[in-house]
């Protein structure tokens, strides 16, 4: 069966080719490879017998035109070749909470994502997946004010990529769910202790300050709203596994 990745080269994109190449035809593609969603090079021609597409590419800019530009346009020109190809099913990612984070530039473009996509022709399933462990200092970054990093008591269900990018793979033999199917870490916690966690291991001694006003990535947020509440599946990796392997704290 050939498979072509979107975002083959990336974080889950790469994790996804190694556990599925040995098994089918896989195209990794990206623009390093000449496959462009966002101009539409190569499309056409990588999608040419392929029946199953993965998309996990992300927008290179989060400023919020730019992510928007990105998704919108590379959403219509990924369904448009894939409608051409007869591609019989398209696994996209996505991200918990994205209809309930629509103040967020980088949240509303991954809803449009989203609505492009339940709106074609081509059979699909969407995966939300929870934050990644190995995002967290991304998070640290982004909450950052003034030198202190600003959380809510929000919750937050980690993930590994490494069980979300096997959970997608696993998706190649079912059938289009033709709807979302969530998936989460093992456990919950309050974002500001698990970033606080985070940064202890670093010997990072940044403020952490518990901030009930505290958005994440510009949108305000709820008890659970970065959590799987509807999960159909949950990782195994426990984030204190994940996080004592060599390599894992950057």
């Amino acid at each position: 069966m050939k498979i072509v990745i979107i975002g083959g080269t990336g974080l889950i994109g790469s994790q996804v080719t190694t556990l599925l190449k040995n098994q089918h035809e896989v195209i990794a593609a990206s623009p390093s490879m000449g496959v462009n969603t966002l101009t539409g090079e190569g499309l056409d021609k990588v999608l040419e017998n392929a029946k199953v597409v993965i998309d996990v590419s992300n927008s290179p800019s989060f400023a919020d035109e730019d992510v928007m530009h990105f998704f919108k346009t590379s959403s219509k020109n990924l369904l448009n070749a894939a409608k051409k190809a007869g591609v019989e099913h398209l696994i996209a990612l996505s991200v918990v909470g994205t209809s309930k984070l629509q103040e967020s530039g980088y949240f509303r473009a991954k809803q449009i994502q989203e609505d492009l996509i339940k709106a074609s022709d081509t059979p699909y399933t969407i995966v939300q997946a929870t934050q990644f462990y190995e995002f967290a200092g991304g998070i640290a970054a982004m909450s950052t004010v003034d030198g202190k990093i600003h959380l809510s008591e929000s919750y937050i269900q980690p993930i590994a990529s490494a069980d979300v990018a096997s959970f997608i793979a696993s998706r190649i033999s079912e059938k289009p769910e033709m709807g979302i199917l969530e998936i989460g870490g093992p456990e919950k916690w309050p974002i500001y202790e698990w970033i606080t966690n985070y940064l202890n291991k670093k010997n990072d001694n940044t403020e952490v300050i518990k901030d009930l006003k505290a958005t994440y990535s510009g949108a305000a947020t709820e008890l659970n709203t970065l959590v799987a509440e509807n999960a159909f599946k949950l990782g195994s990796t426990y984030y204190e596994d994940w996080i004592s392997v060599p390599g894992n704290l950057k």
